[in-house]
């Protein structure tokens, strides 16, 4: 029960949620790089992630795709993370 209650549980439950998306696309790209790279992170990239999180559905998968770069240059190398998860 403890371990369900802890909040980096709590936080990554939040994460996930916040992954799944209206696209299939973008959750086969966002749940694993979750799952298995997340906690791995620096601080910053962390930051990007969720940087990346708050575009919209379209807008993200074209960066991911790297049809599109993002406006701020600095997102590319957690556009670069992502992508080599999958």
């Amino acid at each position: 029960m403890s371990e369900i209650l802890n909040p980096k549980n709590t936080e990554k439950a939040r994460l996930q949620w916040r992954c799944r998306r209206g696209m299939l696309e973008l959750d086969l790209l966002l749940e694993p790089f979750v799952e298995n790279t997340y906690d791995s992170l620096s601080d910053e990239q962390k930051q990007q992630f969720h940087a990346l999180l708050d575009f919209q559905d379209q807008e993200l998968l074209e960066c991911l795709m790297l049809q599109k770069p993002p406006e701020d240059e600095r997102l590319n190398d957690i556009i670069s993370k992502v992508r080599s998860t999958v």
